[in-house]
């Protein structure tokens, strides 16, 4: 949905032309995340001394709690929250408008995907009719409800595109199944996908809207779904957009309702990685990210995982071994696809996103949203 459009042929001069065109800030930002790894395990600062990227915290003027974040660009990006809050950004966050949906303060926004900064579609989460989708063509100025869940077994966590027209959305099983709802308009209408391709879940089974990213894509038609709260925490992977799924078992802790995959991210259809644990502050996290090398039909525990429960997760643009994971103690940093992991800010965030311009964004309680900076 956000690549680069493909060339023949990249002399230097053009990919140096390009780099100065999405700004050197955001370069620098990659090349010290992803370049040679320190002894100490430490960012390399460089001969200047300078301090490593950090976040930099935006004033988003409000204190709603951000588990949706879309992030265009490093001067656009998107914000979904509680109390019905969706706030947009288009100068790099030093402005942030409040773009809420009229009526909305008593919904839970829980995940936001935008084509570009007119562009949105919302996902409330909650049982019945409290689960919705909204979608806007003007930069959030007017929204249009296009699905309202009827069914009061039904709950909604995440929503996913593949491109601006086809997406899928995710609810907790159903008479003993996910249910997925399918979109071929831009979610401008939606309709629940058959149930015959989907295994059956297991007792307890539900996915986390804790990031936007329990469902998620890459390519034209691969979509991977997480779980939680059941004996086994899973990975459910379908190539054709939703209609049949497999099943893998992850490494990741589970057995308890507070426990289990959060969140994945897929850099192509085949390199992708899980992150989650217990998210409860009192309890441990071992093995909180696993990594998967052939689209989800394995996974296998990070050698160093991030040292505490994880909500969100994001692979660096342009990067084939670097990702982020985030949660409420801190940030962590890989460099080699996810098998170790580092911490790099103690900040609390519950989702990250980065764009092709070379800017990753977070956000998460008490209004926090920041933007990582050299």
């Amino acid at each position: 949905m956000r690549g680069l459009g493909k060339t023949r042929r990249t002399s230097n001069k053009v990919f140096t032309r390009r780099l100065l065109a999405v700004g050197v800030c955001g370069a620098a930002v990659v090349a010290a995340l992803t370049g040679p790894a320190q002894a100490d395990g430490a960012v390399d600062k460089g001969s200047s001394g300078a301090k490593p990227p950090h976040w930099e915290l935006k004033d988003s003027g409000t204190d709603a709690r951000f588990r949706g974040l879309a992030a265009v660009s490093r001067s656009t990006a998107w914000l979904a929250g509680s109390k019905g809050t969706v706030l947009r950004t288009t100068d790099g966050g030093a402005k942030w408008r409040n773009v809420s949906p009229p009526g909305a303060a008593d919904l839970e926004f829980r995940d936001v995907e935008a084509f570009d900064g007119r562009r949105a579609v919302v996902l409330a989460i909650g049982e019945g009719e409290a689960s919705r989708i909204l979608r806007t063509e003007d930069g959030g100025a007017t929204w249009t409800e296009s699905f309202r869940n009827t069914d009061a077994k039904a709950f909604y966590d995440c929503v996913t595109f593949f491109d601006t027209r086809h997406g899928l959305a995710m609810s907790d099983p159903v008479d003993g199944k996910f249910r997925i709802l399918s979109t071929g308009d831009g979610g401008r209408s939606w309709k629940v996908l058959p149930s015959t391709g989907m295994p059956p879940a297991q007792e307890g089974e539900a996915g986390f809207a804790a990031s936007g990213q329990c469902l998620v894509s890459s390519g034209p038609r691969d979509v991977w779904l997480a779980t939680g709260g059941a004996a086994r925490a899973r990975v459910l992977h379908s190539s054709d957009r939703g209609r049949t799924w497999t099943a893998t078992d992850t490494p990741v802790p589970a057995g308890d309702p507070a426990r289990g995959v959060f969140a994945l991210a897929f850099r192509d259809r085949t390199h992708g990685i899980a992150v989650g644990g217990d998210y409860r502050a009192d309890q441990a996290s071992p093995k909180a990210a696993a990594v998967s090398g052939n689209a989800g039909r394995t996974w296998t525990t990070a050698g160093t995982p991030p040292p505490a429960y994880r909500s969100g997760v994001t692979w660096l643009p342009h990067s084939r071994t670097s990702a982020l994971a985030v949660g409420p103690t801190g940030t962590d940093l890989t460099r080699d696809g996810g098998r170790t992991w580092r911490t790099l800010d103690t900040g609390s965030y519950d989702t990250v996103d980065c764009t092709p311009d070379l800017a990753c964004w977070a956000a998460g309680e008490k209004g926090r949203v920041a933007r990582l900076e050299p």
